[in-house]
């Protein structure tokens, strides 16, 4: 009878450990842990080298100033209240908003979890998300707009249009209950940056000397190890999605290395058959393409399906940067539009053809089939189209109408580093 006792004692003490467990992994705790910092590192310094060597040497630190500020001011927005509106319970209006009911941080404490993982690095993982896409944003209208201008309309998009869709898609939303398949970010940060970037490239207008004047990038080594950066930071972007360590990261990490590769490498041999001459900035580009396209499928296709995507991805985003500066002849400085927006839409829509288990996806929910799925895919494209273009319109109207937007002619000439910042990036 002891033993017996002491059998049930040693059942009853393993009991809240088994409990424990159940709700909270380290396997996946210390990977998005990881992922975080990875996400983190795709901005900090990876986007601000990317952009910054694609612009002219005058406008060089204007361009790392943008995406620091950015991280900064984004931070605190969201742990004030854009984490509540993306991830809080919106009650009667979950379908449109989560509320703010999680303002400041409320009820986010050391004990608070989401699934197998603290809410505060799910809060934290989901910050650096909010953090680079307003930062991508910043490519449009590089060299030209005002420093204040350009916070005042980051924090404004911030809350006001990035947060409530992602809510939409991943807070619970009405896009959500859809079915929309996104898997990290094709709508709520490619699709979103993109538009959001082509509208505020027509509204603020071309460079002085676009298309006439050459302006080349200064310095394509700083865009290279930023690029370098963007592709491993990449692999925490999509793969920490699963919010979880199983095969479905590991999956997500392989068809994003594999659509980057075959991204980057298909705009290589489009230039070189076009021009006689691979280009150092179009493999980069094609990279960046194929990273964007995946990432909305990245957690539902397998290696077939991604060797599509990015081929896909370099054949379409190549055109549609041709497309954009030299027929429209818009003054989308660094691509913003034809690499995220194009890829974002055209990977959310293949998400729903590759999920196929049949061209060896994850498979389609019971009831939907294919078309079903597509169809889905593009009512979410339609709508984050529609929401983020006419946001982003109105709040360039009201922001120009108030402090403005673009520095004057003479300031332009100049150079960003000096009329907002009073430095120089170089001192030769």
């Amino acid at each position: 009878m002891s033993i017996f006792k002491k059998l049930m004692a040693g059942l009853v003490l393993l009991l809240p450990m088994t409990a424990f467990a159940d709700e909270l992994s380290g396997a996946d705790t210390a990977w998005i842990l990881t992922s975080s910092a990875l996400v983190l590192f795709m901005t900090l310094p990876g986007l601000a080298l990317f952009y910054g060597g694609l612009v002219r040497t005058k406008n060089v630190l204007s361009v790392l100033m943008q995406c620091f500020s950015i991280a900064c001011l984004v931070t605190i927005l969201w742990i004030t209240v854009g984490y509540s509106i993306a991830f809080g319970d919106g009650g009667s209006m979950q379908q449109w908003w989560g509320g703010l009911g999680k303002s400041f941080m409320s009820g986010v404490g050391f004990d608070a979890m989401a699934g197998t993982i603290p809410e505060s690095l799910f809060a934290m993982f989901q910050m650096t998300f909010a953090i680079i896409t307003p930062a991508l944003i910043v490519g449009a209208f590089a060299e030209r707009m005002k420093f204040s201008a350009m916070l005042v309309f980051s924090g404004l998009w911030l809350v006001l249009v990035y947060a409530p869709l992602c809510h939409w898609v991943w807070g619970g939303g009405w896009l959500s209950d859809k079915g929309l398949l996104d898997f990290a970010g094709g709508t709520v940060v490619h699709i979103s940056a993109g538009i959001s970037a082509l509208v505020a490239a027509m509204l603020i207008g071309k460079r002085r000397g676009f298309p006439q004047t050459a302006m080349p990038p200064h310095n394509l080594t700083m865009t290279v190890i930023g690029a370098a950066m963007l592709w491993v930071g990449w692999f925490g972007f999509n793969g920490g999605s699963q919010l979880a360590a199983d095969g479905g990261a590991a999956m997500a990490m392989f068809v994003t290395h594999i659509s980057a590769a075959v991204g980057a490498f298909t705009w290589m041999c489009i230039e070189w058959v076009r021009h006689g001459k691979p280009s150092m900035l179009g493999a980069v580009t094609g990279m960046v393409a194929g990273l964007g396209t995946i990432t909305p499928a990245s957690g539902f296709v397998g290696p077939m399906g991604a060797l599509a995507i990015g081929l896909s991805a370099g054949v379409v985003c190549y055109t549609a940067t041709q497309y954009i500066k030299r027929v429209l002849v818009i003054d989308d400085s660094l691509d913003v539009f034809p690499v995220h927006g194009v890829g974002g839409i055209l990977g959310t829509l293949l998400a729903g053809v590759f999920i196929s288990a049949s061209l060896g996806g994850s498979g389609f929910s019971d009831g939907i089939s294919m078309a079903g799925q597509v169809f889905i895919q593009f009512q979410g494209v339609i709508a984050t189209l529609v929401w983020c273009g006419v946001m982003t319109f109105i709040l360039l109207k009201v922001i120009d109408a108030f402090i403005g937007l673009r520095i004057d002619a003479e300031q332009e000439t100049e150079g960003l580093d000096l009329v907002d910042h009073d430095e120089r990036g170089y001192n030769i």
